[in-house]
């Protein structure tokens, strides 16, 4: 049975952690919950790891990211003013 990761990141004028460091190759989900109004943190993209989402108010909302290569992601807010990073080790 291959183990699965899960990150819960709470988005309240940042992110929380901002640093998230997984192991290559073991699939990975994170869950982006938005506590507060402030900013502009209502959307979170990541052109480097495929996705983009709306993060409507108090309402979990979770991405598979792929864990294929090692690296350095970044993700950011609608407005890329606020920054989070996903490192894959290998």
């Amino acid at each position: 049975m291959t183990a699965q990761q899960n990150i819960n990141i709470t988005v309240n004028g940042h992110y929380e952690p901002a640093v998230i460091t997984l192991k290559k190759a073991i699939p990975a989900q994170l869950t982006f919950t938005r506590t507060s109004t402030q900013g502009c943190l209502e959307h979170v993209h990541s052109k480097s790891l495929d996705f983009a989402m709306d993060l409507p108010l108090d309402q979990p909302q979770t991405v598979t990211i792929p864990t294929d290569q090692t690296g350095e992601f970044q993700f950011r807010c609608g407005m890329d003013m606020v920054h989070g990073k996903v490192v894959i080790e290998g």
